[in-house]
């Protein structure tokens, strides 16, 4: 079984019998949902910075605010998104997100500052 475009519909992975079921199953594939990933630095209210992913920075600051996520977020309250980094498949954005929070601090807001000098 192969999972389709992270959406989580699970499809047997199988060749197509004919022509006209391999262009079918193109325009079927083309018609699915596209999502590119979010790597995000966000500002708490105790000054510290938090790394995460999504599919949609401003929804999920929203979150954030309302107390959707984990507990960490919660009890130190996201203020605003500082940073992002866009990737094509979420395995691409877990690597940088977990590269990111290995990172120090001043390592993280060089990377903000880098963002607003240019």
């Amino acid at each position: 079984m192969v999972l389709v475009h992270g959406i989580g519909v699970r499809v047997p992975a199988r060749q197509p019998t004919s022509d006209d079921e391999e262009v079918l199953s193109a325009v079927a594939r083309s018609a699915l949902p596209y999502f590119m990933y979010f790597v995000y630095l966000a500002k708490c209210e105790d000054g510290s910075i938090y790394t995460g992913i999504t599919t949609d920075p401003k929804r999920r600051l929203k979150e954030h605010q309302s107390g959707v996520g984990g507990a960490y977020t919660r009890a130190k309250k996201v203020v605003k998104i500082l940073y992002t980094e866009e990737f094509p498949t979420r395995s691409l954005a877990s690597k940088r997100e977990s590269e990111i929070k290995g990172w120090s601090r001043v390592k993280k807001t060089a990377l903000i500052n880098s963002l607003q000098l240019v």
